[in-house]
């Protein structure tokens, strides 16, 4: 059904400029009302899916589908459970040895020092020791030190050549061993 323009026009026209103004400020706040619940509209429907996800994720954690999620303070927890304990610190720094060793590196008297962290209240052994070997066993060495003790931080690591020819380097390298202190 098809409303003529002749009686749109007449009906318009009786309304006057006030009852023209009037509609035309109905138009515009209903435009507005409509722009914006939109978007809240949106949300809502947004929140509602999520909590819906949601409820069968928690619904498969519970039957034991799928692993809990890892939380954080536990995450750490686990970090610090598998660093060695401060009365292992030995054990640490004689592996730090044989592995020298293993590279046939020649490894002067160090020096140590432990500490507490403030920030991470971890025990920490910060040790310095002079090196000698040559550039490759002095590499393969910090790999493997680094993959044998997770534990193990290197700070810095300075190596010089005495003259030019030489295949040995000498140098330092700074570390540090992270403890638990349990």
């Amino acid at each position: 059904m098809q409303i003529p323009r002749l009686i749109v026009h007449e009906y318009l026209q009786g309304l006057g400029v006030p009852g023209l103004a009037g509609l035309a400020m109905l138009l515009l706040a209903l435009l507005y009302g409509l722009g914006g619940l939109m978007p809240d509209w949106q949300a809502l429907q947004t929140l509602s899916q999520q909590t819906r996800e949601a409820g069968e994720y928690l619904a498969r954690v519970e039957d034991g589908s799928v692993a809990a999620p890892v939380v954080p303070q536990r995450q750490l927890d686990d970090f610090r459970s598998k660093l060695p304990s401060q009365p292992q610190a030995t054990v640490a720094i004689d592996k730090i040895y044989a592995l020298a060793a293993q590279e046939r590196i020649t490894l002067a008297r160090g020096e140590y020092s432990l500490g507490i962290d403030p920030k991470t209240h971890l025990a920490r052994y910060q040790i310095l020791l002079p090196v000698r070997g040559t550039y490759p066993q002095l590499r393969r060495f910090l790999h493997a030190l680094l993959g044998q003790l997770p534990a193990v931080v290197v700070e810095d690591v300075e190596f010089q050549r005495k003259k030019i020819a030489d295949t040995d380097l000498t140098g330092r390298i700074r570390m540090t061993l992270y403890l638990s202190r349990s």
